[in-house]
């Protein structure tokens, strides 16, 4: 993730979150660039953008979160899960504490999830977009050409 915001972002990762920019940064000045000649993982997401996954053994400031790209389209993401539940809710707890200095209602917390985190083993998981992949594989510029339901209004 550094790296590509090195290459083609107009500034660094810390400084897109910062300013609370870094998906527009992403959406605009990087993923535009990846996967034009072959496929690309972009890996080692910030630490903060993966508050389901777990953090490196190697460097707790990142993520081991990872995104798939193919001609500028993110066709998967995955993550290794955060299986510790004392780690989980204490981030769940600093996740609530934004939405509420946004003004929002964060709900409650998802005890019976941690409850049940205890329990499970090491995992990881990766989510393929079929539809993304249909897109690629029919020419297609947008989503909505593909998809059997567009949103209403559109």
């Amino acid at each position: 993730m550094a790296e590509a915001f090195r290459r083609y972002a107009p500034c660094t990762v810390e400084e897109a979150l910062a300013q609370d920019r870094f998906d527009e940064m992403l959406v605009e000045y990087v993923e535009p660039h990846l996967g034009m000649v072959t496929p690309t993982f972009l890996y080692d997401y910030p630490a903060a953008l993966g508050t389901l996954a777990r953090l490196s053994p190697d460097d707790p400031t990142v993520a081991e979160r990872f995104e798939l790209y193919v001609a500028g389209l993110e066709l998967a993401n995955g993550f290794s899960e955060l299986v510790d539940p004392v780690e989980q809710r204490v981030r769940f707890l600093a996740e609530q504490e934004i939405i509420r200095q946004q003004g929002r209602d964060p709900g409650p917390m998802p005890d019976p999830f941690l409850v049940e985190l205890a329990a499970m083993p090491q995992a990881a998981g990766i989510a393929l977009g079929v539809d993304r992949l249909v897109m690629l594989f029919a020419g297609a510029d947008n989503i909505d050409q593909v998809v059997a339901f567009t949103p209403e209004g559109v």
